[in-house]
């Protein structure tokens, strides 16, 4: 099936096969076409141009764009979403004076959702993350990443992993997972962390392995839940298993964890709330992709990850969601593009680019997502009538998406 786009006021976000990720100034530029053509095959983009150039297609569905802006779709490469029920007591305990160290620490956070989820059927628990995962693609999400952590014991814990695969393959979705056994310690190993390590390092790395349930291994590396040498082992353990990194490191605490995955060569560090030169440092010496999540900052008032400063410093910059019922109870990343705009002081340029080539890199999709390049998946967003892409970030409040494009297919 072919699909042409024409009359698009702006095409926005093109780039060459080699660019797999920006970094530093390069984060400031957003290549654009005006006045633009854009052809679609099958679920792939075919190719594009100026209406000026535009060849003879004949006998070929056609979709007008004028006065509409076409970009890549997002790219979120860090949720929990498949989860069971919500956390909203919470919301109203902080609100009340309570601290998320505090409700953790008095069996709420990570163990609430935990309980919930092991007492939830796989059938219930794939109901009710599919209504999530309609919602966000309609948001303008096409690729996803999606963690495993809120099960805590191995049935629990294949379980999500098993309705995180089955939502990708019914919505025919780019969805990566990963396991995050190592998100906090149940309470049947409250004294024994270094049992449910050799839980997690075994058993439950071991049938999610044979299986194949899983694209990356993660561990929560803060005070309180997994040090760096926990992270360490886990990472080490995820490798023997073909499973790449990808880390929860200084959310609360900069304390070795960047530095720590960086030498596992780890795809992506997430939160960064905290982040000190050493951090910066052993960024610079590698590949890892720095992930902000700025609605959790926004969702739980914590300082939020110092976006400006990675940037200048040479750095790349990605943004996600962090949907997850207790800390971002959102995977609105349109959200997230304009509070990183509005509270970290990025660009619209840098904001784009962070939610969508980042993105992309961040969950190795590089070589079919982020961009508008021939070859590429055909996920799109086709915009309202907007005056420019800075209106995005700028009307946070509304929802400025016409259509959505997925594979090719309107949705």
């Amino acid at each position: 099936m072919k699909l042409l786009l024409k009359d698009i006021a702006m095409l926005l976000q093109i780039r060459p096969h080699t660019t797999r990720k920006v970094s530093g100034q390069e984060m400031k530029e957003l290549p654009r076409l005006e006045n633009a053509w854009l052809m679609l095959e099958n679920d792939v983009i075919h190719s594009f141009g100026q209406m000026s150039e535009i060849p003879n297609f004949q006998d070929i569905k056609t979709l007008d764009c004028s006065g509409k802006i076409v970009l890549p779709s997002w790219c979120d490469s860090h949720t929990h979403l498949v989860y069971a029920g919500n956390r909203e007591q919470e919301f109203v305990d902080r609100i009340n004076g309570l601290s998320y160290q505090e409700i953790a620490a008095s069996g709420g956070g990570i163990i609430n959702s935990a309980k919930k989820l092991q007492a939830t059927s796989q059938k219930e628990l794939f109901a009710q993350s599919e209504k999530r995962l309609q919602e966000v693609i309609q948001q303008g999400t096409g690729a996803i990443e999606i963690k495993s952590g809120y099960g805590l014991t191995t049935d629990a814990e294949v379980k999500m992993l098993r309705v995180a695969k089955k939502l990708g393959e019914k919505y025919n979705i780019a969805v990566k997972t990963t396991f995050l056994g190592a998100h906090a310690i149940p309470p049947e190993f409250k004294n024994n962390k270094e049992g449910y390590l050799d839980l997690v390092c075994g058993e439950m790395m071991e049938q999610i392995a044979n299986e194949n349930l899983a694209d990356y291994v993660d561990v929560f590396c803060e005070q309180g839940y997994f040090s760096v040498a926990d992270t360490n082992r886990v990472l080490q353990a995820g490798k023997k298993h073909g499973l790449r990194a990808k880390t929860h490191v200084n959310q609360f605490t900069a304390m070795g964890g960047v530095a720590a995955s960086v030498k596992h060569d780890a795809l992506s560090v997430d939160h960064l709330e905290v982040l000190n030169k050493e951090d910066i440092t052993a960024l610079q010496q590698s590949q890892t992709m720095p992930v902000a999540l700025p609605l959790c900052s926004y969702f739980l008032s914590i300082p939020y990850t110092p976006g400006r400063d990675i940037i200048d410093a040479g750095l790349p910059l990605a943004l996600a969601t962090d949907y997850n019922p207790g800390s971002s109870p959102s995977g609105n990343m349109n959200f997230a593009v304009a509070t990183a705009c509005i509270k970290m002081k990025l660009s619209p340029e840098e904001a784009i680019n962070a939610a969508t080539i980042n993105g992309a890199y961040a969950m190795g999709l590089s070589e079919s997502c982020g961009s508008i390049t021939k070859g590429k998946k055909a996920n799109l967003i086709i915009t309202k009538k907007i005056p420019s892409y800075g209106y995005l970030p700028y009307a946070f409040g509304s929802n400025n998406i016409d259509q959505v494009i997925l594979n090719g297919t309107l949705v």
